[in-house]
């Protein structure tokens, strides 16, 4: 991929549509409004609140992102969505029980004038969930042709002059890629046969990207981890990236992995289990829901310590996944970790993690700084993978060649590093060797 030699400005407005209008994309939109209107902070905001160090450590050239990078500002955004209820934003937020009381009050009137569009949505793809605002059609193909219509009519209507769609909507059934996925050609044949390896969520990617909208899948379904959808990404110069947001315990893998790898620290075995109540910890009662997941929170571990290099020190770990649906808790999740790890000579250490998060609350910033950066990605000619947004993602894409990196330190320099790229910056390798001529 080439160096941008322009970045177009962000002229007009920023439309957001999201797919699912639960409890991220609602705490998500709150939280903006609340930024923008009544000076809330907002934290975990890499676009919002991050700096980036230009040039030597001793110019003391640091400045904001959103200073440096031309990002579309916060009050020009336009929100819009699909869910397969009819609530609005305000309704569903309050049913979701992220929000307090006060944040909710204050977000109501802005909330209350989203509604959602119908959403495609098929039970056999999300058993626990149904739902009675929902789209009808003879085939997955003009379903999809549906969805690119409410683009295309959301952008006029909001008079937004461009849009991004991110994936905020619930973990599909568990699929593997399928000779249907390898081609746009046969995707496109597939979906006018209704062909089950053809999910809900690609019938989104299908429509952003065929319309060259940037497109994000915050979920761990494989959407746009295929070829077709790949190949009309670049046909179409719509930027996409995924999936399945970094939010609670992995955050946490890729935090601390990284730190043993470092230190060449053994590991035994790492136990991890989740209790949550939210939407999302239905959807993953179900046994076929749940092992789309487990696939993505499973591989963070084997790509970050690499045995096959480290054979002595990560070559027989033992890594189980465990979620739970426990209602009570509602959307604050809680995440346990056992991990047995050894060290000099072999002796045995272990370390337990507690984890009370709060899960949308962890992944409102991302769908943020997403739609910001995918955005700037447009702007910048830029299409197909964005791997320098593997920073936000459990399960990063990658060219296919490579492995996904998930070291969130690696990540990290990786997205700053395409930003000082992007804006014809020199790049930072923090070798220093300059400092002791």
């Amino acid at each position: 991929m080439r160096r941008p030699t322009t970045i177009a400005p962000p002229k007009g407005k920023l439309g957001v549509l999201t797919a699912g209008m639960g409890a991220v994309a609602t705490t998500f939109m709150a939280g903006v409004d609340l930024v923008r209107r009544n000076g809330a902070n907002p934290v975990g905001s890499l676009t919002q609140l991050g700096t980036i160090r230009l040039g030597k450590r001793t110019e003391g050239r640091t400045p904001l992102i959103k200073d440096f990078a031309p990002l579309e500002q916060l009050d020009n955004l336009v929100f819009g969505g699909w869910d397969l209820f009819p609530d609005s934003a305000y309704e569903a937020a309050a049913n979701a029980a992220v929000l307090s009381p006060e944040h909710l009050g204050k977000a109501k009137k802005f909330l209350s004038g989203i509604r959602p569009m119908k959403a495609a949505f098929d039970r056999e793809y999300v058993k626990r969930l149904d739902g009675p605002h929902v789209k009808k059609a003879k085939t997955k193909y003009d379903l999809a042709l549906q969805i690119k219509d409410d683009i295309a009519r959301f952008q006029k209507q909001s008079k937004v002059s461009r849009v991004v769609v991110i994936w905020c909507g619930s973990t599909e059934i568990f699929l593997k890629p399928h000779e249907v996925h390898s081609t746009a050609a046969k995707f496109e044949e597939a979906m006018k046969k209704n062909h089950p390896a053809i999910a809900p969520s690609m019938l989104y990617a299908w429509a952003a990207v065929s319309s060259g909208v940037p497109f994000a899948n915050g979920a761990p379904n494989l959407t746009v981890d295929v070829p077709a959808i790949q190949e009309i990404a670049r046909r179409e110069g719509a930027p996409i990236c995924g999936k399945d947001f970094k939010t609670g315990q992995t955050l946490l893998k890729t935090i601390l992995a990284p730190g043993f790898k470092a230190r060449m620290i053994g590991l035994n075995g790492w136990f991890s289990t989740n209790i949550l109540g939210n939407r999302d910890g239905e959807v993953l009662d179900d046994p076929e829901s749940f092992k789309t997941k487990e696939e993505s929170k499973l591989g963070v571990l084997e790509y970050i310590l690499q045995p096959k290099l480290y054979p002595q020190l990560y070559g027989d770990v033992c890594h189980k996944v465990r979620i739970n649906y426990y209602p009570p808790r509602g959307d604050n999740k809680e995440g346990w970790d056992n991990i047995d790890i050894f060290g000099w000579l072999g002796y045995p250490m272990q370390i337990k993690v507690d984890f009370l998060c709060r899960d949308s609350i962890l992944a409102a910033p991302i769908v943020l700084d997403l739609v910001l950066f995918l955005d700037l990605a447009k702007r910048a000619g830029m299409h197909g993978i964005q791997e320098w947004l593997s920073f936000y993602f459990k399960s990063p894409m990658c060219a296919p060649e490579l492995y996904p990196e998930h070291d969130l330190f690696i990540q990290s320099m990786k997205l700053k590093n395409t930003l000082r790229w992007m804006m014809g910056e020199e790049l930072i390798t923090h070798l220093g060797s300059e400092y002791y001529d």
